[in-house]
């Protein structure tokens, strides 16, 4: 799981599929909870061939047989979920799924009306959730995506970049310069200054 910013290298299975005036803005595998179901059958399969082993003698080769076919199954599935991505551009969100058979269901961001995402209580214990898009008109390739890591960071982004804020609040204006400081008056000498002489004072 990672997130790419458009200065970052990305999976060239991912940059075939971009037009050549796109711009990658984020790119995330599925959680690797995806893998939780493969797993438990794998590891449950494991179990039950070790315990047939020790009572079925007779077909103890075809139970190890098929818990090998199990596990080669496995195998599959994780390759298929690491080449599987949720690509975001500044025009499309993208999901490629598939290894041999490649498939890729793209949904235009300006026919974006609505997303929503969900989190079960598996989810919020692991860390994943599910993006619900809603679009006007007809019916899209790409309607939800589940087990995406970090759902929250990925929300408020795609949200920002569906919804962009088009009327910012106006910038608060700057308070007016304070007023130029006068220069102080000098004092002026008492003997610089006349006086006034009466009738009766002697000249």
């Amino acid at each position: 799981m990672r997130l790419v910013t458009p200065g970052d290298s990305a999976p060239a299975s991912v940059n075939k599929y971009l037009l050549p005036h796109e711009t990658q803005v984020i790119t995330v595998r599925r959680h690797p909870a995806v893998l939780m179901v493969p797993v438990a059958l794998v590891l449950g399969g494991l179990i039950l061939a070790g315990v047939l082993s020790n009572t079925v003698t007779a077909a103890i080769t075809w139970v190890w047989w098929g818990w090998l076919a199990l596990l080669g199954w496995f195998v599959w599935r994780v390759a298929e979920w690491s080449v599987d991505y949720f690509v975001i551009t500044n025009q499309r969100m993208l999901l490629t799924t598939g290894l041999i058979t490649r498939k890729v269901a793209m949904m235009p961001l300006a026919k974006v009306t609505d997303m929503s995402f969900k989190r079960t209580i598996a989810g919020r214990m692991l860390g994943y959730g599910e993006f619900i898009l809603e679009s006007a008109g007809q019916d899209q390739a790409l309607t939800n995506v589940d087990f995406l890591p970090y759902p929250e960071q990925l929300y408020l982004e795609v949200c920002e970049m569906i919804f962009p804020n088009k009327n910012p609040a106006p910038e608060e204006p700057l308070p007016p310069p304070p007023p130029p400081r006068r220069p102080p008056r000098e004092p002026v000498e008492a003997e610089d200054v006349p006086t006034a002489t009466g009738p009766d004072d002697p000249a």
